[in-house]
């Protein structure tokens, strides 16, 4: 396939977030980042700022695939602004686009993919659909848990899991990344099945 193709990662920019649950979006990006770079040509080259998209990018030929990584270095709940913007400048319909983030309603260990639905409730999310005219996209859901009362949230997205479910966490990153060969080739179903019937959680 031709078509340029978008994956973002949601989180919040700064050190002070980067191990926190709501940078699981950053994390997926920069496994898949370190996993594909290398023979690209461009294994040293990172992502870079791109001020005029608000995101930190990387652009490379992937699994045959020429993609685009972006990281929005505006804060979750301005994440709409960046993707607009990315869109826009890259020329990428909301059919190649991937958004990739947290979840509170899926366990530590679970990854989901789904195209189409509602934000539920994500803030990064929430202002994604009111910047784009259409909210019919690729997701990739990475399960976080639920502090188990609403408010206990705030902080517990802002906070760093235990190592237990940290090592979950990236285990289902791990299970994402490798259905991403078929998910690029347009096989979307073969990729949401393999990830679906690929780790030990009941389909959410």
């Amino acid at each position: 396939m031709s078509e340029l193709f978008l994956i973002v990662g949601l989180g919040n920019p700064g050190s002070q977030y980067s191990q926190t649950r709501h940078n699981a979006g950053f994390w997926f990006l920069d496994a898949l980042y370190k996993q594909t770079a290398t023979g690209t040509g461009n294994g040293d080259a990172g992502l870079r700022l791109q001020a005029k998209v608000s995101a930190e990018i990387y652009r490379a030929r992937v699994y045959a695939r020429d993609c685009i990584f972006a990281k929005p270095v505006v804060f979750m709940n301005h994440s709409g602004q960046a993707v607009r913007a990315l869109l826009d400048y890259y020329k990428v319909n909301t059919e190649n686009l991937l958004v990739a983030y947290d979840d509170l309603d899926l366990p530590p260990g679970t990854a989901r993919l789904k195209k189409g639905g509602g934000h539920g409730g994500h803030n990064g999310m929430r202002d994604i659909f009111r910047h784009l005219d259409s909210t019919d996209f690729l997701r990739l859901r990475i399960g976080i848990g639920h502090p188990g009362f609403k408010d206990a949230v705030t902080g517990y997205v802002l906070s760093r899991p235990p190592a237990d479910q940290e090592q979950k966490i990236m285990h289902s990153i791990g299970d994402a990344i490798a259905v991403m060969p078929d998910l690029l080739a347009g096989n979307v179903s073969k990729a949401t099945k393999d990830l679906h019937t690929g780790d030990e959680s009941p389909t959410n």
